[in-house]
């Protein structure tokens, strides 16, 4: 009896286990089955419009650009589902329209899909028009294919409620910015395209959840979303805390109440209340690895004032990165090991630069580990021996008590006690206590009416949120925070942009010898940028208000200078002063408290 007992409760959780997995798939792939072909459609009607191109006929050139429109909308009702199970057949759709270098084996990627075809139709329609043509034609045959990627396709309702989590972060913090269509200036539109597909894709899992507030907000989004045909006027800060980030929370606690978490990608940290929280990312997703112990951490703060670690005992990490000056120098270019000779580039502030998947201004460290060895033995800069050193210190009463919580065999010390130590401490500067955290965590007076209009500036028609992405404002690109951006922006040599000359310095293209990354160099926060001038890799440009007259003309490319791999927009933005000094303003609200 009890064994037949045992076997009719193993039969209800399978059963139960089977209902469970197949609450909202089979809805989803429907819902991809009849958007696909839709999209193929749409791009052979796109294809259509270009092909009847006349210049000299200005409806043919807007008849056109509202079919891309058409198109990228007809996209987005399938993004979701597409980066998430597809991601490689996705890139041939979406991606940025610039060419890419696939590391490690610098394998080059060509310019494809709708961006490119947005760049080229909206730059000059008759002079790219065979090229547009052609973009078409591939796109149209390989949409024509997509249904078949569901042959034998398999998922469960835990990940199909992750691609749907992963695209609310990515209308949060690319579709509203303008990411994938800066020209058409369609992400308004786009984002309410993805939120009504997810909102489709949810009913099954609504009817099944006690999370009623998900539906009221998902249809708040969608309402407020609705008619919003102002791109650059558009609030998104008001968007943002009253209705998306509320929803992504509500989200979150549905799927955690119906055990149907998963995170295949291991960055984000889903138990955080939203995107914006400090503790938003996984901290094992930035460590590679590293012991956690907080007395690496207690050490590493000791060794990061310790002069000994040069050859001549007059430079410590803090040299290059004061505490009191936001762990910067506040010099173009640092002063290394020899008096007066100042090294390649500026000392950019060390608070968040643990979430990075690349170190240094060019890349060529993987890991805070590997940066701090290679500083500390640079002949130009601290040119020490840390293994000799490490060995001294441990003798000293005050190391020897931090040595031992980590390393109680003496024996085993080594320099990498010395690198992973200061990394640990490096980890450490994450504060997130600034007057915008402080605004997003639900205080609306810390925030002044200029910060919030600089912040939707920011978002939006200055177009800084589509390099430095939410939250981190940094290079990290949405949603899945797996890759670190490098850009080639034609920085100046000096801040006189009046008469403009190139920088030499080659950037990423030294470790990386490819022509696309000629003068690439990774983008950096902008948190605590307002305290951390000079600015840029060579510290060229030492005001915000330079700063902003540099990207504001469109880069080193359209202040006239010849960079054909310019990957900022050369467009100017146009944008008047007080613009300026609000987008300014803003960057002031995200100054940490230290």
């Amino acid at each position: 009896m009890r064994r037949a007992l045992a076997l009719c409760m193993a039969l209800l959780l399978l059963a139960a286990a089977s209902r469970q997995e197949s609450i909202g798939v089979q809805n989803c792939t429907d819902r991809f089955r009849t958007d696909a072909p839709a999209f193929a459609a749409a791009v052979r009607q796109m294809r259509m419009a270009i092909e009847k191109i006349d210049t000299s006929d200005v409806q043919s050139i807007a008849h056109a650009k509202q079919k891309l429109r058409e198109t990228r909308l007809a996209y987005k009702r399938i993004a979701f589902f597409l980066d998430y199970f597809f991601f490689t057949s996705s890139r041939i759709y979406n991606r940025p329209p610039k060419n890419e270098i696939e590391e490690p084996h610098l394998e080059y990627g060509a310019p494809t899909g709708l961006q490119y075809i947005e760049a080229l139709l909206l730059d000059n329609p008759g002079l790219h028009k065979e090229e547009i043509v052609q973009q078409c034609r591939f796109l149209e045959t390989s949409a024509e294919d997509l249904p078949a990627l569901l042959y034998n396709f398999k998922t469960t309702d835990a990940q199909v409620l992750e691609s749907v989590r992963l695209e609310l972060i990515r209308v949060i913090t690319l579709s509203i910015s303008g990411f994938d269509a800066p020209l058409l200036k369609s992400g308004l539109d786009e984002a309410l395209v993805s939120l009504q597909a997810l909102h489709e894709v949810l009913n099954p899992y609504l009817m099944h959840s006690d999370e009623g507030s998900v539906r009221k907000l998902l249809i708040s989004c969608e309402i407020y979303l609705t008619g919003k045909t102002d791109f650059d006027q558009f609030d998104r800060l008001f968007f943002l805390t009253n209705y998306a980030l509320p929803l992504q929370e509500s989200l979150g606690l549905m799927i955690s109440g119906m055990g149907l978490e998963v995170n295949e990608k291991g960055i984000l940290n889903y138990n955080a209340r939203n995107i914006f929280s400090r503790d938003a990312f996984a901290e094992p997703a930035f460590t590679g690895g590293a012991n956690t112990n907080p007395a690496f951490a207690e050490l590493g703060k000791k060794l990061f004032f310790e002069t000994r670690l040069s050859s001549n005992g007059t430079r410590s990490c803090a040299s290059c990165h004061n505490p009191a000056l936001y762990f910067t120098d506040g010099l173009p270019r640092s002063i290394g090991i020899h008096p007066g000779q100042a090294v390649r580039r500026n000392a950019p502030s060390l608070l968040y630069s643990a979430f990075q998947h690349a170190q240094f201004w060019d890349g060529r460290a993987k890991t805070l580990e590997e940066q701090i060895r290679t500083v500390i033995r640079d002949s130009l800069e601290m040119n020490g021996k840390p293994g000799e050193v490490i060995r001294k210190l441990a003798r000293e009463r005050p190391y020897r008590r931090l040595i031992r919580k980590i390393s109680p065999k003496r024996g085993t010390l080594s320099d990498t006690i010395i690198y992973k130590a200061i990394a640990a401490y490096v980890r450490t500067l994450q504060p997130f206590n600034s007057d915008f955290d402080r605004y997003i965590a639900g205080d609306k007076a810390a925030l002044t009416d200029r910060q919030v209009n600089g912040f939707n500036l920011f978002m939006g028609k200055a177009q800084c949120g589509t390099c430095h992405f939410a939250p981190l404002f940094n290079g990290l690109i949405p949603p899945t925070y797996t890759l670190t951006e490098f850009e080639i922006l034609g920085t100046t040599a000096s801040d006189d942009l009046l008469h403009p000359k190139t920088d030499p310095d080659q950037g990423r293209f030294e470790t990386r010898p490819t022509p696309y990354y000629r003068g690439a160099f990774k983008t950096p926060t902008v948190r605590n940028a307002a305290v951390t001038a000079p600015y840029m890799h060579n510290g060229a440009l030492g005001s915000l208000e330079k700063v902003m007259e540099f990207y504001d003309k469109g880069g080193g490319a359209g202040l006239g200078l010849d960079i054909p791999s310019q990957t900022l927009p050369a467009i100017p933005l146009n944008l008047s002063d007080q613009e300026k000094s609000d987008i300014i303003a803003f960057l002031h609200s995200l100054t940490d408290r230290l």
